[in-house]
């Protein structure tokens, strides 16, 4: 761009200075994303509050975002439809008998759960709700029982339906489909490190174990729940098999969880419906609000072209594709500890891209690398939202669990490191069931 009042140095000055700025005095994210744009604006004769309007809508003007509020939709059915009270269940059936019972069944209700709601704050909140109290009942400590239930939660990311890879893939053109097999194993393998986790907390404090059920409980259990666990199976599969793309996919696991839910569990009257869209229209307008004022910072931030002024020094550091993933892991890792991960995704995702492109990077991998590490955000101060929900439903501040949840951190950050330095771990599927979608 030519005849620009400000440089790319001064631009970011102002943006970041007004956003930090705006974060200090406790102003919301999403609102501080968008007052960051105002002093550019009116300093730049070219730009105007229109033309930020605009691309604030244009932000809005997507058929994939759609996806956001439908999973959230179907998250709200799933528990208020019978569906949990089921997963629970099965959880306990599998797991049950494991040391620290029920914090195991915490993590493998978390695993099923992300199968379905694709959201990391939904998981946090109804989870929250069912096991905090009820693990300090049976002796775990508070601070362990609040910290396993927000950890555990951010597996609604990693494990698809994600609402993170919907936006990612709708921002920087990466296969939405590639990115959902690719969470399955990074996923998994976090929940297992969870676990581990959970066995030694056990065995050194000596949490309960509930009596070992038998093969005919499980069986049991399994049937009452099969109708819910096909529904991953419906989402990630209709796409896969191009049914169906990753919105509609969104809209036909509402109708499957309404389906279920209303006639086959019969749990859910006109009230808990009503209640269900309430609370899904207060999440997605939370969520889609961040899209669009973050859409328009990351808007400024190409117009004066600071992402390849940021990364011009870097691209000389002659890095090669193991050295920039832990470049962009630490970037996501810290940008998530101040950012929701839909604006990180979009600005910081965006000005990462040319930098995977130039060590070529797999863009699939990339996009793991990056959503896993905005994972870590979601529990880490002074962000943190699942954390702090889970706080808030104990009654206690965040710092109270803040050592059990670092603790618990460690064993994922070598999940984490192992998808940097071996990327067959997360392209291991998509190059065996679709590989004509990572070309």
């Amino acid at each position: 761009m030519t005849g620009q009042m400000l440089s790319a140095g001064q631009a970011a000055f102002v943006l970041f200075g007004t956003f930090v700025a705006m974060l200090i005095i406790r102003v919301p994210v999403a609102f501080a994303l968008g007052l960051a744009c105002v002093p550019i604006v009116l300093i730049e004769p070219r730009l105007s509050l229109m033309m930020l309007a605009q691309e604030t809508f244009n932000a809005y003007n997507s058929f994939i975002l759609l996806a956001v509020p439908f999973f959230l939709l179907t998250a709200n059915l799933m528990s208020i439809g019978g569906i949990t009270d089921r997963l629970v269940a099965l959880s306990r059936s599998i797991v049950g008998s494991w040391p620290g019972s029920l914090a195991q069944i915490n993590v493998v209700l978390s695993v099923f759960f992300a199968g379905i709601s694709g959201s990391s704050t939904a998981d946090a909140a109804s989870q929250s709700k069912i096991f905090i109290d009820a693990q300090t009942r049976e002796g775990y400590d508070l601070s362990f029982s609040i910290a396993i239930t927000a950890v555990s939660a951010v597996l609604a990311v990693i494990i698809p339906p994600s609402i993170l890879m919907i936006v990612w893939g709708g921002l920087i053109s990466t296969s939405i489909a590639a990115m959902y097999l690719a969470g399955i194993v990074p996923g998994l393998l976090i929940a297992g490190a969870q676990m581990a986790t959970v066995h030694v907390y056990a065995v050194r404090r000596g949490y309960p174990t509930y009596p070992r059920e038998t093969w005919h409980e499980m069986a049991c259990a399994a049937w009452r729940s099969l109708p819910a666990m096909m529904t991953p199976f419906i989402i990630v599969g209709g796409i896969l098999l191009g049914w169906f793309t990753a919105t509609e996919s969104a809209c036909v696991a509402v109708l499957y969880s309404v389906a279920l839910s209303t006639f086959f569990y019969r749990e859910t009257g006109w009230r808990e419906l009503y209640k269900a869209l309430l609370e899904t229209g207060r999440l997605a307008g939370v969520a889609l609000f961040c899209v669009g004022t973050a859409s328009a910072f990351g808007w400024l931030l190409a117009y004066y072209r600071i992402p390849q002024e940021l990364l011009a020094n870097v691209s000389t550091w002659g890095m090669g594709p193991i050295a920039a993933g832990f470049f962009i892991v630490f970037c996501f890792l810290v940008v998530g500890c101040f950012l929701d991960a839909i604006p990180a995704i979009i600005i910081v995702g965006t000005v990462l891209e040319p930098l995977a492109k130039s060590v070529d990077l797999h863009p699939v991998q990339f996009a793991i690398i990056s959503i896993v590490s905005l994972a870590f955000g979601l529990v880490t101060p002074p962000y943190g939202l699942c954390l702090m929900i889970a706080c808030a439903v104990a009654g206690v501040r965040l710092r109270y669990a803040l050592k059990d949840t670092a603790i618990m951190l460690i064993p994922m950050m070598l999940v984490l490191a192992a998808l940097v330095i071996w990327p067959e771990v997360c392209l291991f599927l998509p190059r065996l069931l679709v590989p004509q979608m990572l070309k």
